[in-house]
């Protein structure tokens, strides 16, 4: 089989809901939103609700269909985006939860579906969805009267455990939440990990359920097997790929693997990351073209058929530092070329 191999280790992403579980004394949800990022909505979705999620969130109300057909009636399936134009009949036939952003989505929402539950979502600083302030304090009442199941907002700087904006978003989702009598939310990943103040009624992890960053402690979910198409010898000189950017510096075996920038293997990563046969790091070398990369096997007694770029020894948030971007984009640019395969 010449395409790389995609194994999603569904008892790691169970574990890790549960370690998240258990720092807090509330609600833990999960966040599935971006195709469960990357690793696919309805075998990600199906295993968090058999670990005991009861409440999940998708990005928009298309997902959450998806969701739906993986945990069954029942579970809450809050959607970011709120009511937009459109997805009334969607909302309707799935059951979804709009975590309404707007006066204008209020509105939407009550002449659609008077009777169908809603969310609400507050801007506590980040400026990006929710109601502002002054919106809030003008609308609060006649939504509180209609018992929203949930009023929540996010975080912006929660990865950095001392930065100031925590403490002063903290501080004003209690201001425009004072009294609220419906559950309310605050932490994703990182407001799980920064404390029981953070937590309110409901934390709702992302990344780290996925084996990435804040998350320490979380276990990989995934690991990537990519396979050897050829082996050639390389002379002193020589240079591998785009823009000879690596040079041979002594006789070289280079293999080239079947995978690239179209596999979600960035092409910024280049140098400065491994494959790994078995425990043996093997540099990759040259840049990440979009089906191929070159990767220096000369330390290997032998030519290996397969070599393995994420493990327990190199992550998505190490694939992610190489390509100076973070590991929530390393995960949801998984193509869909990969041969993929779940470990129950």
């Amino acid at each position: 089989m010449s395409t790389a191999r995609l194994k999603i280790n569904l008892q790691a992403l169970a574990s890790n809901w549960r370690a998240l579980d258990a720092t807090t004394e509330v609600e833990t949800a999960a966040v599935v939103k971006a195709d469960g990022y990357g690793l696919g909505a309805g075998p990600v979705s199906s295993t968090l609700a058999e670990a005991g999620a009861r409440t999940f969130f998708v990005a928009v109300a298309e997902e959450g269909a998806a969701v739906r057909k993986a945990v069954g009636p029942g579970p809450m399936i809050g959607v970011f985006s709120g009511h937009m134009e459109g997805d009334t009949d969607l909302l309707r036939a799935h059951d979804l939860t709009p975590l309404i952003n707007s006066p204008e989505q209020f509105q939407r929402h009550l002449q659609a579906l008077p009777d169908h539950p809603f969310g609400i979502q507050l801007d506590s600083g980040m400026n990006r969805l929710g109601f502002e302030p002054a919106d809030w304090a003008e609308l609060r009442g006649k939504a509180e009267a209609l018992n929203p199941r949930l009023v929540m907002s996010h975080m912006a700087c929660a990865d950095e455990p001392d930065h100031p904006m925590n403490q002063q978003q903290l501080r004003t989702f209690r201001e425009m939440t004072e009294g609220v009598s419906v559950p309310r939310s605050l932490a994703a990943t990182g407001g799980t990990l920064l404390g029981s103040a953070f937590h309110f009624d409901l934390c709702r992890p992302g990344i780290g359920l996925y084996g990435g960053l804040p998350f320490a402690g979380a276990k990989p979910v995934i690991t990537i097997d990519l396979p050897v198409i050829q082996v050639r010898a390389v002379e002193v000189g020589e240079t591998v790929g785009y823009g000879n950017t690596w040079t041979a510096r002594r006789p070289s075996r280079i293999a080239t693997v079947a995978a690239g920038y179209a596999d979600g293997l960035h092409r910024a990563i280049g140098g400065g990351i491994d494959t790994f046969s078995g425990d043996q790091p093997c540099p990759v070398v040259g840049r990440i073209s979009m089906d191929l990369i070159t990767v220096d096997v000369t330390d290997l007694p032998h030519d290996p058929d397969r070599l393995r770029i994420l493990n327990g020894h190199q992550t998505v948030d190490d694939l992610a530092e190489a390509a100076g971007t973070i590991g929530y984009e390393i995960l949801t640019s998984i193509g869909q070329r990969y041969s993929r395969g779940y470990v129950e």
